[in-house]
């Protein structure tokens, strides 16, 4: 029996349930392409819903590289694989940056999970769950594209925001990320809601038009509905603010930038006063993980 059959036997005798009854709201953030900002509204998100009074804490998914460390100008001391190999609890791997936002580094990720023995999978997903007593709500940050990884973390969220630009191949690419993951047996369009970003647009109405370019063509061919949750304006201080490694909601609060993604943690802020998250960072990952190995 090879190390992925032993995993997959593990998942199917076991039911990962969270041992407490508050769980944090998971936000998972995606993108069909790179450079259209995805991390950069991620990290201002963060800051923006901690303004609000919320704990917050985003969980770097784009494995092997280290985006949100980099654009937060620091270097982890621990990441998810000192957590599943060392023995390391969920407040050993956060590392907290500005206004005492928690980020954690996913490290080279979760192909390492099939060399796990069934005791550290359960106390993986256990200490991951101490995530629900630690924060109120957890933005994951998955890679760009349309890799295995990205589409299990969307598949397995609640709450996805999908972030595009007016640019035509990241409307392209979005298109084709909502295709495939329309195409994947474990996605349940039911459960899982995706709002779209309008990110680097000139204009409300730009951002109107970006929205009905995907929503039409998603709308009319695939099971899928995408609602419009909010747009960030094209801003050079946001592009200032990622070179000097500070988030532009710290270098430039009153920037157009900052003040649109204010108004989208507002909003959903206000998604999660009328609706609780069911599963938290337990129900994710024991999906993603279920995902992965039981094909």
């Amino acid at each position: 029996m090879d190390q992925a059959e032993r995993l997959r036997n593990i998942i199917k005798k076991q039911d990962f349930k969270a041992d407490h009854e508050r769980v944090a709201k998971v936000i998972t953030v995606t993108s069909g392409k790179g450079g259209v900002g995805k991390t950069s509204l991620s990290v201002n998100l963060a800051i923006q819903l901690g303004r609000l009074g919320k704990r917050v804490v985003v969980f770097d998914a784009d494995f092997g590289l280290a985006n949100i460390e980099i654009m937060l100008g620091i270097r982890p001391k621990y990441n998810l694989a000192d957590l599943m190999y060392r023995g390391k609890s969920i407040e050993d791997i956060i590392t907290y940056g500005p206004e005492n936002i928690g980020f954690i580094s996913g490290g080279s990720g979760i192909n390492e999970l099939a060399n796990l023995t069934r005791d550290q999978v359960f106390s993986m997903v256990h200490r991951l769950g101490d995530l629900d007593r630690i924060a109120d709500v957890v933005i994951v940050d998955t890679g760009a594209g349309i890799s295995d990884t990205v589409l299990e973390f969307v598949a397995a969220s609640e709450e996805v925001l999908l972030v595009a630009t007016p640019e035509p191949t990241s409307i392209t690419d979005a298109y084709a990320l909502l295709k495939t993951l329309n195409k994947k047996a474990s996605y349940r369009p039911e459960k899982t809601v995706v709002k779209m970003v309008a990110n680097q647009v000139r204009g409300e109405s730009e951002a109107a038009e970006l929205f009905e370019k995907l929503g039409i063509v998603v709308e009319k061919f695939l099971d899928i509905k995408v609602e419009f949750l909010g747009s960030v304006p094209y801003n050079r201080n946001m592009q200032r603010a990622i070179m000097r490694q500070a988030p532009v909601s710290i270098s430039d609060p009153e920037s157009d930038s900052a003040r649109a993604v204010k108004n989208i943690a507002r909003c959903l802020e206000d998604v999660m006063t009328k609706k609780a998250d069911k599963g938290g960072i337990v129900k994710l990952f024991s999906s993603v993980i279920r995902m992965r190995f039981m094909k």
